[in-house]
This record gives structure tokens, sequence and C-alpha cells, in this order.
């Protein structure tokens, strides 16, 4: 199950979108999927053509790593550079554009334990459209808001494909 909410920030110049999904799969298990960085293209939906362009080595994310990624977004090719700001394993983990389509775009992703075989995760994520003071409100209530919001619809859908129930012993990480 999915909750998705959308808020604008005080002001109204950004957005916060709130994404509550919970798997059944351990804590540190479920941190483990999400912190390797090549999974970030199998919970992407397709249409975006999302793919990581900088070596990622195995994965294993940390503080100040940089990743590099291509997508397209309506056609339009797009290039977006974030870094990991804050990983605190297996709580959460912070990731916050550099360079991309928006003017901010800060992404907390929190995990905690629901009961031992199961987790929650929260998305937070804080964003701001390029197109200035009259025309970035109106392009994220128009557009981006719900583009986000379908992005992370569709990710709670490849999750329950990707991070199965578990059969007893089975204890793959993807």
């Amino acid at each position: 199950m999915t909750d998705v909410t959308i808020t604008r920030t005080p002001g109204g110049r950004g957005t916060v979108l709130r994404a509550s999904t919970t798997v059944p799969w351990p804590l540190v298990e479920t941190f483990a999927f999400f912190a390797d960085a090549r999974n970030l293209e199998r919970i992407t939906p397709p249409s975006l053509r999302f793919r990581i362009v900088s070596d990622v080595g195995d994965g294993a994310t940390s503080a100040g790593m940089l990743i590099d990624y291509r997508l397209r977004l309506r056609g339009v090719p797009i290039g977006w550079r974030t870094r990991i700001t804050r990983f605190d394993a297996p709580h959460s983990f912070v990731d916050e554009q550099l360079r991309g389509p928006y003017r901010l775009w800060r992404h907390e992703h929190t995990f905690a334990a629901d009961g031992p075989d199961r987790t929650r995760l929260l998305d937070t994520v804080e964003f701001v459209p390029r197109g200035g003071a009259l025309l970035a409100p109106i392009v994220d209530r128009l557009f981006v808001a719900r583009e986000v919001r379908g992005i992370f619809e569709w990710r709670a859908q490849a999750l329950k494909e990707l991070l199965p129930p578990r059969i007893s012993g089975d204890r793959r990480t993807g």
C-alpha cells in the first residue's frame, strides 16, 4: 500500500511530496536494496528511459557520492547529477540535485522496521521547478507535481514485484 500526498511549501514557491510504502522485507535488507545505486533504474518508470551514466562500482551508496543520470521527459533528454548528502544506514539517506531539471530537488529516504519482516519507507521530496517566480508555480501545478506523483505511484507497484513476500529462508536482495 502506498500513500502519496503533495503540499505546497510556505509561500507556495515549492512542493513537498511524501510517499509512504510498506514492503514485506526486513529493515536491513530493504535499506540495502535502496542503498544500491544500481537499483535506481529498476524502480524508475521505463517511460523515462532513466540510465545511470557515472561509474557507481558495486552500487554501494555513501555520503558524498556523486551519481550522474540521463533520462527523457516527454521525449526531451535531460542530464541530472545528485550528491548523497547524508547517509545513516539502515535508517535514512538524502540525495540532492546539483545539476538537472529542477531549481531545487532534495529527496530524503527514511526506513523504519514495522515488525520483524516489514519495513515502512517514507520518501520526502522537496522540489522547485525551473521557470522563475511566476512561471514555476504554474508549471508545477499543471505538470510537474502530477508527474512526480506518478513516478512514486509506479515505483510502489514495481516494489511489489521486486520485493515480494519472502518464502522462509529466501534472503535475496535483488
